[in-house]
This record gives structure tokens, C-alpha cells and sequence, in this order.
């Protein structure tokens, strides 16, 4: 479903309710259900037969919904944290960098909560493959289930398995790897197996310490990868304020009338405002747009590294 997209919301769909920016939620859609939160009360039957990206609203009168069709972006924002999950930004450097496209085969370790493993198989789909490992039996159990709801399992094969211990066990299927795991040099020389030779292999591996990026840039080099390099990926919120440009007569009277003010008007008038610099009455003055970087960058610190695997040249 998630690849697949659907214009008519029908009876079983796994929807997502969008309440705010701040706030989604997912439901089965259901014939006689009722979804209840804040905003009201919400029957399953207003939604059948609807269009994705339909606003429905409550039947109390409270408020209104809109019930969107999941996509891997949306699903990223939802899924329940089974651990620290890959967001946007992150996912769509690596999808670049692995040259991920329909009809690719990748491998990925470890699964997780399933954020990342559903943006790659609509990069690959229909065509393509994911085999995905998680050495937590529980997340790997609960991951299936999810494959299996959201009819994915035509493009993605999970597998509990300690890759580190015991390798991915496959050879020569794959485009791409990718590499999220407490010690990901462990498991280049697997990865390095189960690259196809026949065309240009990439790995990239997913770490939250330099030590893990230095120790895996030293393996990748030593099973002869190439090209070897590693970038930090951060997010950082910009503010858009509106401040007013008065032109050099304005701010003249503006400064006049600010002297005669005393100290607590002066205050006073500066809250009202906005601003530091008032103009005078009946100003015209033009407004610029700025942007401010926020305080602190959104997320955490990671760093990828990447690196590729040139073809056996035969003679």
C-alpha cells in the first residue's frame, strides 16, 4: 500500500489522521468504527467512498480531520519508536548517494522500527528488493507485522539474524548496503560479500560516534573499498520575522517622537511593537522578510559514510 498509491479511501485501509502539524495518528479504517480524539468524534463510514486528503469533520461539532494516504514520509512521522528511528533528511542523502532506483536490491541492517525500510522499498519498488536483518527477535517479530499490514512482503524479506556474528548469508545479490549497527566494521567483509561484482557496489553505514566512522573507514579500506567518505547530516530551523524599513524622514520623526517618550513608555511602546525603532505616526514604511537560524539544530548528530566497491574486471 505504501508503494501503491490510492486515490479512494476503502473499507480496511490504514489511513493517517492528520489532526495538526504537531500531531498525526493512524487508524484502520473499518465499517462501523469510530475514531475518537480531541477533536471530536469520527465514524469510519464518513470516510469509505471519500478521497485521500478529504477533511471530515466530528460529529459533536468539535472539530475537523483529515484522513491522508500513508506514505513512507508520513509513515516516518507515526511509527511507534521501537528504537531511534532515520528522519527525512537523513533518508534521502543516503537514497541519493546509494543510487537507489526501481529495480535495485538492497540490504539492510538492522531493521529497527521500520522508518528507513519503508522509504526504500518505494525507492525500489515495483521491481526491486529489500532484505532487512534485526538481531532483536521482538522488533524483528513486530517489524513483520507491519510488512505484512501494510502488503509489502512482495518486496521486502526480514530475517532475525546477529549479522555481526554470523554475516548476512547472502552473496552477490546486491547494489547496496546499508549498515546501522553498534559495530558496523564487523560486518564490511559480509557486506563486501554479498555486493554484486559486476557492477559498482555501494555501502553506507549510519553511525552516532567519530570512533565508529575512523574504525569503519579503516575496514572498508582494508576489503579494498574505494572512494571512502563520510558527511554530517544535521537540520537546522530557520525563523521568518516581519520588521518594518521606514525611510530616513521616518526614522528622523520616529527618533523625535521616541526622545520625548520617558523610559517606561519607551519600553512599553518597544513590546507593542515588535520593534526597537518606531516610526512616526501614519508611517508608510516598506517591510523585508529575514531569516534567522533557530537556537539549536533539530535531531541528532549523524554520521554516514560511504563508500564503493569497484566491479572484478575479467581478462
Amino acid at each position: 500500500m505504501f508503494h501503491q498509491y490510492k486515490n479512494v479511501i476503502e473499507d480496511g485501509d490504514l489511513v493517517v489522521v492528520y489532526l495538526n502539524p504537531e500531531s498525526m495518528l493512524t487508524a484502520t479504517v473499518k465499517a462501523g468504527g469510530i475514531l475518537n480524539n480531541k477533536y471530536g468524534s469520527f465514524k469510519h463510514n464518513d470516510m469509505i467512498g471519500r478521497k485521500y486528503g478529504t477533511m471530515v469533520k466530528s460529529h459533536d461539532g468539535k472539530g475537523f480531520v483529515y484522513i491522508l494516504h500513508p506514505t513512507p514520509a508520513l509513515w516516518t512521522q507515526v511509527v511507534p519508536h521501537r528504537t531511534q528511528i532515520l528522519y527525512l533528511p537523513d533518508i534521502s542523502f543516503i537514497s541519493m548517494y546509494l543510487d537507489l532506483k526501481p529495480g535495485k536490491v538492497v540490504i539492510e541492517s538492522g531493521t529497527g522500527s521500520g522508518s528507513f525500510s519503508h522509504s526504500l522499498v518505494r525507492t525500489i519498488a515495483p521491481t526491486g528488493h529489500l532484505y532487512t536483518f534485526e538481531y532483536h527477535e521482538l522488533r524483528a517479530e513486530t517489524a513483520r507485522k507491519e510488512f505484512i499490514e501494510h502488503n509489502l512482503t512482495d518486496i521486502v524479506t526480514i530475517e532475525h539474524r546477529d549479522v555481526l556474528a554470523n554475516g548476512f548469508g547472502k552473496v552477490g545479490i546486491a547494489d547496496a548496503v546499508f549498515l546501522d549497527l553498534p559495530a558496523p566494521w564487523d560486518a564490511v567483509a559480509s557486506a563486501k560479500e554479498a555486493l554484486r561484482r559486476d557492477t559498482i557496489g555501494r555501502v553506507c553505514s549510519f553511525s552516532p560516534c567519530i570512533e565508529q566512522v575512523q574504525r569503519t573507514a579503516l575496514a572498508l579500506d582494508e576489503h579494498g573499498f574505494a572512494d571512502i567518505r563520510m558527511y554530517e547530516c544535521l537540520v537546522k530551523d530557520h525563523e521568518i520575522r516581519t520588521l518594518p524599513m521606514p525611510d530616513i524622514e521616518e526614522a528622523i520623526n520616529g527618533q523625535k517622537v521616541n526622545f520625548k517618550l520617558n523610559k517606561n513608555d519607551r519600553k512599553k511602546r518597544k513590546l507593542e511593537s515588535g520593534t526597537s525603532t518606531p516610526t512616526g505616526e501614519g508611517s508608510t514604511s516598506s517591510e523585508v522578510m529575514l531569516s534567522k537560524p533557530a537556537d539549536q539544530a533539530r535531531g541528532h548528530t549523524s554520521y554516514l559514510t560511504f563508500a564503493i566497491l569497484a566491479p572484478e574486471v575479467k581478462i
